[in-house]
């Protein structure tokens, strides 16, 4: 349990806000490359409980800028694209790339009003099928040289979703190892060939167990914490009677995504982006470390469970999550399909848009959630002091030095998982097709 004021430290994003403090010192995912890929390359982005209106000029360059005009407040997403910016059709201000007004053809001849005028704008860059925003002071960090970063774009593939409330939540649900024995339980095996794009479908470790029934004989997980260079290691072991135990990683990087083993052959890496106090994306990477990604398919994939334009998942609360009580009988432990997301969704978004932490009761398997509070709170405390270089993938800490991060999962004897973790991933990489070395 918490005190709403420690909640409201933690969870709201807002300009003034302690928490949007530290996610503003990071770049921050604010829409997929698809969304500009139409004939009219223009997308509102609602970022930090911010309005903003992101567009790519004719020569591909970008831009991220206020959503209202400076002028009178018209919205900017309407606005025609032209000359390197947006020109507001209300009185033909045209701003370019920065927010910079550059023109006011209303206004009287040789009038240099428009000099004075500035929309807010943000640093943009693109990685790998994501448009990154900086919304902080000063220059933006350096990205780490994460397996997501570095893979050829052939083997990414990103995708997003909404959720309907706090990041925080929707972030907590993916540092916590212990509740994918349960949630995401499958009472049936689905057939591992079947498992492309799907996680959890995929045999555990090298052997010919299911992940589906390891997790469902094994729930309960001895979760180990360590704290690195750009967040968080969580390892989750499942002793076996056999006398070995199944190691599962999952990284926690800074401040808000995640890294977690996919199958043998990919990795998720995930942020878990506010658009403002009470809704949430979260933008997913699968990083494919043999072949190159079947975009195609994985879109399709998704597209079966989102809508466009807005992303947002078909289940959802208004439809019970598609709840089945017969399926819930004897298929899945929730009765909410095979989806995976549909689980997580349904677990964040039953707390209520901003879960109430006055009222919770942590436990042992809760280790990842409490150790990652800490760290917020550090974090929000190091930046009101103006102490910013102490922060992960910040000042002294060099995101280019960052590689990896390991995630993955291994069955070994128990006295030598950790030896048998890093010759897998290290197997892993020295087939991978580009250089995933670390």
């Amino acid at each position: 349990m918490i005190s709403q004021e420690m909640n409201d430290s933690l969870t709201r994003i807002g300009p003034q806000s302690e928490a949007g403090a530290v996610l503003r010192l990071y770049w921050q995912p604010a829409a997929l490359s698809d969304e500009l890929m139409g004939a009219r390359p223009v997308v509102p982005v609602r970022l930090l409980g911010e309005d903003l209106v992101l567009f790519r000029n004719p020569d591909g360059a970008l831009g991220l800028i206020d959503r209202h005009c400076p002028h009178r407040g018209a919205d900017l997403c309407f606005g025609r694209l032209e000359d390197n910016g947006l020109r507001c059709p209300f009185h033909g201000w045209h701003f370019d790339r920065t927010g910079q007004c550059v023109e006011q053809p209303g206004e009287p001849e040789g009038s240099r009003m428009h000099e004075r005028i500035k929309a807010r704008s943000y640093p943009v860059t693109e990685r790998n099928g994501i448009v990154w925003a900086y919304m902080g002071p000063g220059d933006p960090p350096a990205f780490p040289r994460f397996d997501c970063f570095r893979a050829p774009d052939t083997h990414v593939f990103a995708f997003k979703g909404l959720w309907e409330c706090n990041w925080l939540q929707a972030l907590e649900v993916g540092i916590d190892p212990a509740h994918a024995s349960f949630l995401h339980r499958f009472l049936e095996d689905e057939d591992p060939a079947d498992s492309y794009g799907k996680q959890f479908r995929d045999t555990a470790g090298d052997t010919e167990i299911p992940m589906t029934r390891l997790l469902r004989e094994y729930p309960r997980p001895e979760i180990r914490v360590d704290e690195m260079p750009y967040g968080m290691k969580l390892t989750a072991l499942r002793h076996m009677p056999d006398g070995r135990t199944h190691a599962r990683v999952t990284n926690q990087i800074f401040p808000q995504a995640i890294c977690i083993p996919m199958s043998r052959e990919m990795t998720i890496t995930q942020w878990h982006v506010p658009i403002d106090d009470r809704r949430c994306y979260w933008y997913s990477m699968f990083t494919s470390f043999s072949a190159p990604v079947d975009k195609v398919r994985m879109r399709e994939q998704r597209l079966k469970e989102h809508r466009l334009p807005d992303y947002a998942p078909l289940k959802n609360a208004r439809n019970n999550y598609g709840y089945d009580p017969d399926e819930q009988a004897r298929e899945t432990y929730t009765g909410m399909g095979l989806d995976i997301n549909v689980h997580d969704q349904w677990a964040v978004e039953s707390m209520g848009a901003i879960q109430d932490r006055r009222h919770e009761h942590l436990g042992k398997t809760d280790v990842g959630i409490i150790h990652n509070r800490r760290m917020l709170r550090r974090a929000i405390a190091q930046v009101a002091a103006g102490e910013t270089d102490g922060l992960p993938m910040r000042g002294a800490v060099d995101p280019q030095a960052l590689t990896g991060p390991l995630s993955n999962d291994a069955i070994a004897p128990t006295a030598s998982w950790e030896k048998a973790n890093a010759e897998t991933d290290a197997a892993r990489r020295a087939d991978c097709p580009w250089d995933a070395r670390v």
